[in-house]
């Protein structure tokens, strides 16, 4: 794995989130433990802490989505998906989710779409999101 020089931490009680410099772009690298992504509500505390931190993309791992995050049919990723779009945050989905999609066509349909995006992005680890970022424009 490349070292990613740190810009700062930021302190939360019993994890460890990032705010890192990625060519252009300011990211708020969520830490694999803390609050569950799991309503279209708890978008509002992501996005609370990127603009806190002047984050212009929130990476958020795979192990912070919500037992029904990932279920097309509950809303909830169009919603938070629509949500960060709104607010023109970029937000990447970190982490492997290569189960889920053997499991559903249409989950596999709707990330690959996703993915052609500019705002909007399943990754399957933080080097990927990395090298994306380094040849996006962060306008």
């Amino acid at each position: 794995m490349i070292a990613l020089a740190t810009q700062s931490f930021i302190p939360y009680p019993g994890r460890m989130t990032q705010l890192l410099e990625i060519g252009t772009a300011r990211v708020l690298k969520c830490a694999a433990s803390g609050p569950l992504l799991a309503a279209p509500g708890d978008a509002n505390d992501f996005l609370g802490d990127a603009w806190a931190h002047e984050a212009a993309v929130v990476a958020i791992p795979v192990e912070r989505l919500g037992p029904d995050f990932l279920d097309l049919s509950t809303r909830i990723a169009g919603d938070v998906f629509q949500k960060f779009v709104n607010y023109r945050m970029r937000l990447a989905i970190v982490g492997d989710i290569g189960a889920r999609l053997e499991a559903s066509k249409a989950l596999t349909d709707f990330v690959r779409e996703t993915n052609k995006g500019t705002s909007i992005w399943f990754v399957p680890d933080f080097e990927t999101l990395r090298t994306r970022l380094e040849v996006i424009p962060t306008t």
